[in-house]
């Protein structure tokens, strides 16, 4: 028994031994297979590490050699601009002066170097320059430097004290009584000469009138967001119409905006050939450049210039009428994209937004048009300038005029702190590019099907019309005769000089009921026939059909939203009518304010 005790003890030493040893190997095994991960991780991070360092240190060097490279290039540039300045331009004006004295010819060939041109030359370099890093500066230095503190220590508390001393009424009053003060003062000087400009005064007081009317809670206006957003818009149109050098600065801008639309012309050449291109055929000449304006857009959303860009009116906007922030981002977004691309930019938050604001939305969208479709309104003969200027003053008009009609009566659920716009879902700059340019497909498609069925069926009703007409004996009327002569009072409040009231009706008749590419078409069709007596009636006539408001407008934007938030589309069907009239009604108060600053020679 002993010996049998032994050797199991023993057997069982051996055991717990090799048991030991197990455990001291799989421990050693483990420690060296932690150590190893341990140090692959290290090695990892390092590796990474590097990989970082390297990016950075080749980004500092690209970033340097970008400025590097600027700075030569303005450098020489510069001295190119002077040598031309000194041996050409000189002796041009030289020669000019003696073959003036002598009688001779003393027209000579201008170089275009020649005399400081800030819209085109050595000038427009200088001004592309100065604000490139001007906006460089006050985002990487000035801002994060002194910008946040002189905010926080001196225009937070400024603006605490201006807002309380405007609640007093005393302060407010005076306010007001110094505004209508200077309003009278200015319209006094501005129509002086020509009275009969004052006419236009009454589109304003009668929208504004009938807003009142007809809004759908009265008690709920907050009167400064209206006189705010249309005194931003009167104080636009001073800037843009009637001040020379605004007036110059849109100009140059609508210029080159033109100019830049019509790279798309090569495109259009390429594909369909020269002969149909020369022809003018609409499809082909006009809607091609949808494409290009779609993918230019596309790339500049994949960078967040867009996002950005929209983001900082949409805080001006916000800022001045104490509106919403996806009602301000979505009114500023419209003076670039159309009215179904611009609420994608806030679509995560569209399911929360209350009536009011989907109304906003939508009369922002109605009350402007896309930069994609300018060039075809180019086409047709209308003033770059002109539609730049009322894209720009659409968007204070339409948040005002919105919360005229439509007061909120909810408290949004939406704030600036939650907000984040959408970022770009393409994978690289050509994914976006080729994205943008297959994006426009329906788009153009779209614009071609309406054009055809609302043409055939408003062609359909001027028979029907024309017909019963003359059963009665009355031969010359139809379907839009009609309609034109319900809008030649409009036309005459807008200051619209009383001979050229019914073409200008027939005109914002044609964009009503049927779309704003007619209307523009035919609008130039008369300019080229001198039908219209006055070039100021043609620029206020362009002015009032630049927006998205028409019937079929109304169906597309509709859907498209309601494709973005089902839950919502009772709300969004049953705003939009209002919406519709609304959105007219900004393009109607544009062009009213175009009446009062515009001189014939200004016109077109």
């Amino acid at each position: 028994m002993n010996e049998n005790s032994s050797k199991g003890e023993l057997n069982e030493g051996f055991a717990l031994d090799e048991e030991v040893e197990s455990r001291i190997t799989d421990i050693t095994r483990t420690y060296k297979t932690e150590e190893f991960r341990i140090s692959t991780e290290e090695n990892a991070e390092h590796r990474e590490h590097s990989r970082t360092e390297l990016k950075q240190l080749t980004f500092k060097c690209l970033k340097h050699s970008v400025h590097l490279v600027v700075v030569g290039y303005f450098s020489y540039a510069t001295y190119h601009y002077l040598d031309v300045e000194t041996n050409y331009c000189d002796d041009a004006n030289n020669n000019n002066k003696s073959a003036f004295n002598g009688g001779g010819d003393g027209n000579q060939t201008n170089h275009p170097l020649c005399g400081m041109q800030f819209c085109s030359g050595y000038g427009y370099l200088i001004l592309l320059l100065s604000f490139s890093y001007l906006a460089l500066f006050y985002n990487l230095v000035f801002k994060a430097a002194i910008g946040h503190r002189l905010y926080r220590s001196i225009l937070r508390p400024l603006q605490a004290k201006y807002s309380h001393l405007t609640k007093q009424r005393s302060v407010c009053v005076l306010k007001w009584l110094l505004i209508l003060v200077c309003l009278v003062a200015f319209l006094y000087f501005e129509t002086r000469k020509a009275p009969s400009k004052l006419v236009a005064l009454l589109a304003p007081c009668i929208f504004i009138l009938g807003g009142y009317t007809f809004s759908s809670q009265r008690k709920a206006i907050k009167w400064r967001q209206i006189t705010t957003g249309i005194a931003v818009q009167f104080l636009l149109g001073i800037v843009c119409i009637r001040w020379s050098v605004g007036r110059n600065i849109f100009h140059c801008i609508g210029n080159k905006v033109a100019a830049f639309l019509g790279y798309a012309d090569a495109g259009s050449r390429f594909v369909f050939g020269d002969t149909i291109v020369n022809e003018g055929v609409f499809a082909f000449t006009a809607l091609p450049v949808i494409f290009f304006f779609s993918f230019i857009i596309s790339v500049l959303y994949y960078l967040s210039v867009m996002q950005i860009v929209i983001m900082k009116l949409g805080w001006i906007l916000r800022k001045l009428l104490d509106t919403t922030v996806c009602e301000s981002v979505n009114a500023a977004g419209n003076i670039f994209l159309g009215m179904s691309e611009c609420p994608l930019v806030i679509r995560p938050y569209i399911d929360q937004l209350t009536a009011s604001e989907i109304h906003s939305i939508m009369v922002s969208g109605f009350a402007t048009v896309s930069g994609s479709v300018l060039a075809a309104y180019l086409k047709f003969g209308a003033s770059p300038a002109h539609l730049i200027t009322a894209s720009v003053m659409a968007a204070p008009a339409s948040l005002a005029l919105s919360k005229l009609y439509m007061p909120e009566t909810e408290e949004s659920k939406t704030k600036s702190s939650n907000i984040k716009l959408a970022k770009s879902e393409d994978t690289s700059i050509l994914d976006a590019a080729a994205n943008g340019a297959s994006n426009a497909v329906p788009i153009v498609m779209g614009i071609i099907a309406n054009l055809v069925a609302f043409l055939g069926f408003i062609t359909f009703l001027n028979v029907v019309v024309s017909w019963l007409g003359f059963l009665v004996g009355l031969d010359q009327i139809d379907f839009e005769w009609i309609f034109s002569k319900l809008f030649i009072p409009l036309a005459w409040i807008m200051g619209v000089p009383w001979k050229d009231c019914d073409i200008v009706a027939k005109v914002v008749a044609t964009k009503t009921i049927i779309n704003e590419f007619v209307a523009y078409e035919r609008l130039g069709e008369y300019i080229r026939n001198e039908a219209i007596d006055q070039a100021r009636s043609a620029g206020i006539a362009t002015f009032a059909i630049c927006g998205f408001a028409n019937p079929s407008s109304m169906g597309i934007l509709i859907g498209s939203l309601s494709a973005m938030a089902p839950k919502r589309r009772p709300v969004i069907a049953a705003v939009a009518f209002r919406a519709f009239v609304v959105g007219s009604i900004v393009c109607f108060m544009s062009a009213s304010f175009a009446g009062i600053f515009m001189d014939e020679e200004q016109a077109l």
